[in-house]
Order: C-alpha cells, then structure tokens, then sequence
C-alpha cells in the first residue's frame, strides 16, 4: 500500500499515514529514570528535527518518569515496551502517546488483551514491532530459515489478533539488519495491509556502516512509495540519526528544506585544504532554514562550471578562492577568507536582503 492511501493515525499532536509527511523518528539512549538527562536530549532531537521520540521502559519508575518528561516536549513521546504487560498500562497512563509492543513477548493472550483495553480507552496507538532475531520457531521451520516471508507472516498474524479484540489504531513496524531482507518485506508486506508503515534498518551499525546500510535499504523503500515514519539506527548519538533521516529524505525528494551541501572529491589539482573545508560548511548551515544548495569545490578552472546547478558556492585555489553564486563568480577573496565570504551570503538569503 503506498504511503499515500495508507490509513491516517494520530500520535500526540502528529499524523501520520494517508500520505502525510514522512515522520523522522529516533530513540533517546539515556536512561529513561533520568528525567533531566532525558529531556536535555530529546531537546537536542527536536532542534535536529526529530518529529518523534521512542524512550525504552524497562522499569515501573521508567514508565512514571514519562509523565514529567511529556511535560516538558514537545514531539509525540512513544514507549518501548518489552516483555511486561503492566509496564505498557503504566506508560499510557503516565501520558504516552504510543507504545511499541511486539505482542510475542507480552506473553499470554489475556495480558495482551489487557494492554489493548488500556490502549482503546484513551485511543492511543499501539505499534506492533517484529524483528528478524525474534522471528517465532514456527515461521523459522516453516520457511526454512529467518525470511521477509516469515517476518511479514509473524507481523500481520500479530495485526490480526489485536484486531480480533476490537481494535486497529495500529502502526507496523517489521525490522531485519539484512538489507535485502528488509526491502522484500516491506514490498510483500505494503501489498497486504493499509496500516501506516514504519521504516528502519534494526541493527545496522556505526556512523559509517548505519548510514550506508541505512541510505540502501530505506531509500530503496521510500522509492518505493513505501514508508510513513522512518528511523535511522546506529550506533552513536541519537543527533545523528536525525540528520542522516532528514538527508536521506531530502535526497530522495521526500522533504524540503534545509540546506545541501555537495562538494568535490579532492584530486591532485586540489590546493587548500577541501575536506576541512567542507566539513567546517556543513558545520555552518546544519541549523540554517534556508532550502538551497550549496557547492564547496577545491579548484578555479573547474569549479564555476561545477557548482553551477547550486545557488552558492565556494572554490578554493593557492592563496586565493572564488565566490560562485548561481554558477557565476561574484566575488574573489583571499583563501583564508571564503569561509567568512560565504556565511556573508547565506546570512544575507536568511534575513531576506
């Protein structure tokens, strides 16, 4: 089902689904107890663009703290239950505006029931979660192995029993650290349910390994038409699975806004030092609210002709640098100024002069 005729559900103040905007999600990493902690990162998110937020509930004082951390947020705030029934009850009533459950490890189908009912009474959504490492027996043996079939299998079987108690205010989240796996699950799973789908690669690793992994197996998915809320996992700061979300959508032409930078690789024409450079640009523009491109290139001949499709641009040569606005140079500086030239322009487009 393409996100576009997915089903619409409310999470807090945010509507996802029926082709509504893609919802960059993330997963705080502090404990949940440490409300102060907590909260200071969840803060950092939203000023990244995080548009939703998933805390881990491991514990009764974990589910009770997120009434003091919904006060002071302002993204829809999700639990992360495993395992314990009564900590998904506590967490709705202590203001959760989701909760992700894999009804699998809940346990018994009373206890479930009982997680359903707290649910339907202040019509909060519940995401029903299945991960490839925890695939059910049956599905392994029947298929021979952890497949996208099984997986999808073990998700909608986990729809349907919830759906048997009287309740569809569901998301579906089926996740698996094998790329591949990944995708084929989603194209068999989006052909059987309209339920807004929630897109991720589970496990996918560091910095670098998580966004290449990440970048393959959702771009692949979102290209698809398929995808309402998606998270970038690794292992790192939370932050930066924010800012690979926002560029793999802003790559894919999925969302707008912020500013793109592109830059040459560096070759043996390159005189300054491009790779400080670029990083010290992109460094520059990560809070600017400006929807434009910039280009940072590292040699005179080529870089007008190169930064051309991008609105401004910087390149750099011996002792001196060009800037390029439009494809055109207006401007020559001195090397150790084109950093300074450049914030000049871009302060210029932010206040409209």
């Amino acid at each position: 089902m393409y996100r576009e005729n997915t089903r619409v559900i409310q999470i807090g103040n945010r509507a996802i689904g029926g082709g509504n905007p893609i919802a960059i999600q993330s997963m705080t990493n502090t404990k949940t107890e440490d409300v102060n902690a907590t909260v200071e990162q969840i803060h950092s998110l939203e000023e990244a663009g995080c548009d939703i937020i998933r805390c881990a509930v491991p514990t009764m004082e974990a589910a009770q703290a997120l009434g003091q951390i919904k006060k002071q947020i302002s993204i829809p705030l999700v639990a992360d239950i495993h395992f314990d029934y009564r900590l998904a009850i506590a967490a709705m009533e202590n203001g959760a505006d989701k909760i992700r459950i894999n009804p699998g490890n809940i346990g018994e189908e009373e206890r479930v029931r009982a997680v359903v009912n707290a649910a339907r009474s202040r019509n909060i959504p519940i995401r029903i979660g299945v991960n490839s490492g925890s695939l059910e027996k049956e599905y392994i043996e029947e298929y021979g192995g952890v497949t996208a079939e099984g997986i999808v299998r073990s998700a909608l079987g986990k729809v349907q029993l919830i759906e048997q108690m009287g309740y569809d205010n569901l998301v579906i989240s089926i996740k698996s650290s094998d790329v591949l796996m990944c995708i084929k699950a989603h194209e068999l799973i989006a052909k059987q349910t309209d339920y807004p789908l929630h897109v991720g690669i589970t496990e996918s690793g560091t910095i670098l390994s998580g966004n290449i992994k990440s970048a393959i197996g959702l771009g692949n998915i979102l290209y698809q038409g398929i995808g309402d809320t998606i998270r970038v996992s690794l292992t790192g700061d939370p932050v930066e699975e924010v800012r690979s979300a926002k560029l793999i959508l802003r790559t894919l032409g999925l969302r707008k806004g912020g500013v793109t930078v592109v830059s040459c690789p560096t070759c043996g024409r390159t005189q300054i030092d491009l790779i400080g450079l670029a990083g010290q640009v992109e460094e520059l523009v990560k809070d600017m609210d400006l929807d434009i491109k910039v280009a940072v290139m590292g040699c005179v001949v080529n870089g007008p002709g190169e930064a051309r499709e991008a609105d401004l641009g910087i390149a750099g040569g011996k002792g001196e640098g060009l800037l390029i606005k439009k494809g055109e140079v207006i401007k020559k500086v001195p090397e150790e100024q084109l950093l300074f030239a450049l914030k000049e322009e871009l302060l210029k487009l932010e206040s409209g002069t």
